[in-house]
C-alpha cells in the first residue's frame, strides 16, 4: 500500500525521512544527483557544455548509465573544456573509440567535437553559452507552477525546448533534439520540475531567485 501511494504521489521517503522525486530512488548516486544538481540553476559554461554533450550521449540509454560513466567522460573529454575539445582531431577520436569507460559511439563523439566548435562560435556571437541558453528560460510567473507526478511524466518537451533545438540546429549543432533540450533545461535549472512536496524543490527555487543570469 505504501509503495502504491509513493508511486501515485511521485515521492518517496528515504532513511533520512526526506521526501524526494521517485525517479531518484534507484541508487545513492541518483539521490545525490537529485539533491545537489538536478533542477539547480547553472551558468558555468563548462558545466553547461558538459551537460549538452552528456545528454547527447544519453540518447537511447539511461541517465544512470551516463552518470556512472561521467568521471570517465570528464577525463576523456579534457574536463569538457570547450576550447580543448574543439581542437580534437582524428587521433583523439580513435582514442575515444578505444575508451571502454565511455559510450563508444562514433556519431556521438563527432557530435561532441562539432558542438564544441559551434559553442565557441556562439560565445563570440552571444557573449557566453550561458547568456544564450538562459534566453530560453520560460517566463517566470509570480507564483511557481505546481508539478505533479502525472504532469512530470507527460513533460518531454516544451515550446522553449522546441525553439532552442531549432535554433541550435540552424547553428550547426547536432544531437540537440527538443526532448534532449528539455532534459537539459530540467537538469540545469531553467525549469524546476521537482515534484511538489520534494525537499529539493524549495532549495532549487531559492537558488534560482538568488541567481543573476548573464545578459
Amino acid at each position: 500500500m505504501g509503495e502504491n501511494r509513493a508511486a501515485a504521489s511521485g515521492l518517496f521517503a528515504g532513511e533520512d525521512k526526506l521526501k524526494r522525486c521517485i525517479w531518484c530512488q534507484a541508487s545513492e548516486a541518483y539521490r545525490h544527483y537529485h539533491d545537489h544538481e538536478w533542477g539547480f540553476p547553472v551558468i558555468d559554461e563548462t558545466r553547461l557544455f558538459e551537460k549538452i554533450c552528456l545528454e547527447g550521449f544519453q540518447a537511447g540509454l539511461s541517465w544512470s548509465t551516463i552518470l556512472h560513466k561521467r568521471p570517465a567522460f570528464r577525463e576523456a573529454f579534457a574536463g569538457f573544456d570547450m576550447e580543448r575539445v574543439a581542437r580534437f582531431g582524428a587521433r583523439d577520436v580513435q582514442r575515444l573509440m578505444e575508451n571502454a569507460g565511455i559510450v563508444r559511439h562514433r556519431g556521438k563523439i563527432d557530435s561532441a567535437i562539432n558542438n564544441a566548435q559551434r559553442a565557441l562560435e556562439l560565445r563570440e556571437q552571444c557573449g557566453s553559452l550561458a547568456a544564450y541558453l538562459w534566453r530560453y528560460e520560460p517566463e517566470r510567473a509570480s507564483r511557481p507552477r505546481r508539478i505533479t507526478y502525472e504532469a512530470l511524466r507527460a513533460m518531454t518537451t516544451s515550446p522553449e525546448s522546441v525553439a532552442l533545438s531549432k535554433d541550435l540546429k540552424k547553428r550547426g549543432w547536432t544531437f540537440v533534439g527538443p526532448t534532449t533540450m528539455y532534459a537539459l533545461m530540467q537538469a540545469m535549472g531553467l525549469v524546476n520540475d521537482h515534484v511538489d512536496g520534494c525537499h529539493a524543490r524549495k532549495q532549487a527555487l531559492a537558488a534560482r531567485a538568488a541567481l543573476q543570469v548573464p545578459a
